[in-house]
């Protein structure tokens, strides 16, 4: 019987009103072979053969065919043998993959699905709609699901149309009736263009993505700038807490060790006192011994002779005015707790201009001279750091930006935004102008150097002279000379700071700057007069530890 089965194709053992194996297969009178239970169907309607079309005047009893029944069998048993050995290669339906309708048990990947079976199926199950004559004219497309959805409901038609006025998928036969007068175009061409729109769409998208992705990053670097910031401050906060409690430790210390001085110098005197006094004590007792012992002799010359001697006290020291008084300890702790605040004040003052000068410094920019806007008696540095008022002046061309009377350069670095520093070395200089200047300053003939003409800056003049030249100008009186003089701007706060570097001491600030240019730094060297002319050096910035 094997060899008989192979030698029928697989389209014989189909039903062809079920398109699967036989079932309980019967042959009609007209020889035709159906499922007992499709063609029993089938008859409740139409009592004709659904191959030949011949009509039955009466319905016909039908039987299982037995010989037709176990060949299905047997290749029924073929088949699932087959297909239990080809579903090893194929891939098992995932979660979010369309499973084969026909697979029993374990559910393969559909490759295709039919539009006119409205099911989908595995490499198994496709094989009848490759090779039946009957199948191949099936419609076949890439697996979806709810295949269903794709018929029109009212007429069972492929939806292969789309009406543009009622933005809605049709059959053909919607055409002619409901949607006669609309305008329709075929699925693909509505596809093309819906298409090219999402591609649109989802370029904005991405666009939108990546700037929030950047958004995001802009927010992350923040972060990352706030922590830098919050270790910073918390650092110096304990350096500065740090040195404040080892000044109060060391106070306390001074304080114990002033009162337990105090103390062993009165234990000291103490001991003095009472190792004399017990010195006396001893001879006293050696003399009362002795007198006691003489006024019990009976021997009278003896007494009478050694009377003068012993009826003498010993010589002892004036003991009445001999006293230990305890010393005052009365405003030890209040002298202490004096001098610790005069000395915490000024710890503190000495911290808090370091971590003010330590957090300004962080903004520490590269600065160099610009010489198109040097004045023609300056000198400057090959490498733009360094300036100084010369002997004879240069032939320069007079370019709108060069200063030609007042001897001045500015930085070639501008800023327009944000915060930035910079220092400038002054040791030994008898006059000097440092600062910042806007970018439309007056910069031809004589310039009187104030905000109002968009110059932030001091000077010295006379070696000891220090001003902020303000709207009036301001008398600086410093406790030392500063070396070498820091230059911090904060653009959006209109702050310009200027610090003593070396004694991390805050000199003069200019609050309340409303900046809308470009700032510039600006430099004067001063005059070569009497020889004093070294130069105005950009330093390159040591943050202070």
């Amino acid at each position: 019987m094997s060899t008989a089965s192979c030698l029928l194709t697989e389209d014989q053992f189909l039903c062809s009103i079920c398109l699967d194996v036989f079932t309980d297969p019967v042959t009609t009178p007209c020889g035709h072979n159906f499922c007992k239970t499709c063609i029993t169907e089938h008859w409740n309607i139409n009592v004709q053969c659904p191959n030949c079309k011949e009509v039955f005047n009466t319905r016909p009893e039908l039987r299982v065919n037995t010989f037709i029944s176990e060949m299905a069998a047997q290749f029924r048993q073929s088949a699932q043998q087959k297909a239990n050995s080809s579903s090893s290669e194929q891939q098992v339906s995932k979660p979010g993959e369309v499973p084969c309708d026909v697979c029993t048990g374990t559910k393969l990947k559909a490759l295709k699905s039919c539009l006119v079976c409205l099911a989908s199926y595995c490499e198994t199950h496709l094989e009848p709609h490759l090779t039946m004559s009957g199948l191949k004219k099936h419609q076949l497309i890439d697996p979806v699901e709810n295949l269903e959805g794709r018929i029109c409901t009212k007429h069972d038609k492929m939806l292969e149309l789309f009406c543009k006025t009622d933005q809605m998928c049709v059959c053909m036969f919607c055409t002619i009736s409901d949607h006669k007068t609309h305008d329709v175009v075929p699925l693909k061409e509505e596809y093309e263009k819906k298409k090219a729109e999402l591609e649109k769409t989802e370029a904005e998208i991405q666009q939108m993505m990546q700037k929030r992705r950047q958004k995001i990053q802009e927010i992350k670097r923040s972060v990352e700038l706030s922590k830098d910031g919050a270790d910073r401050e918390i650092a110096d906060g304990i350096q500065v807490f740090t040195a404040l409690k080892e000044s109060i430790e060391r106070s306390q210390a001074e304080l114990i060790d002033t009162i337990k001085e105090k103390q062993r110098k009165t234990e000291k005197q103490a001991e003095g006192f009472i190792k004399e006094l017990e010195q006396e004590i001893s001879e006293l007792k050696k003399r009362s011994a002795e007198v006691e012992q003489l006024s019990r002799s009976e021997d009278h010359l003896h007494l009478l002779q050694s009377f003068p001697s012993m009826n003498v006290v010993p010589p002892t020291k004036n003991r009445t005015e001999v006293s230990v008084r305890p010393p005052s300890y009365e405003g030890s702790m209040v002298r202490a707790v004096a001098q610790l605040e005069e000395t915490f004040s000024e710890k503190m003052k000495k911290l808090l201009a370091e971590a003010e000068l330590k957090r300004v410094q962080q903004y520490a920019v590269v600065v160099t001279l610009d010489p198109d806007t040097g004045n023609p008696w300056l000198i400057l540095s090959d490498d733009g750091k360094q300036v100084k008022h010369g002997d004879v002046k240069k032939n320069l061309p007079d370019n709108p930006d060069r200063f030609d009377t007042c001897s001045c350069v500015l930085g070639k670095q501008s800023f327009s935004s944000g915060r930035f520093y910079y220092e400038v070395q002054v040791k030994g200089k008898s006059k000097w102008d440092a600062g910042v200047a806007r970018e439309s300053i007056k910069r031809k003939g004589k310039i009187i150097l104030n905000p109002q003409n968009g110059y932030w800056a001091i000077w010295l003049r006379n070696k000891n002279e220090y001003k902020a030249l303000a709207d009036p100008p301001v008398c600086l009186s410093l406790k030392s000379q500063p070396e070498k003089l820091g230059v911090f701007v904060d653009y959006e706060e209109g702050l310009v700071s200027f610090y003593n570097v070396d004694a991390a001491a805050l000199i003069y600030s200019f609050t309340g700057c409303c900046f809308t240019e470009k700032l510039y730094p600006f430099f004067s060297p001063g005059l070569n007069h009497g020889g004093n002319n070294s130069p105005l050096i950009i330093s390159h910035v040591n943050q202070i530890e």
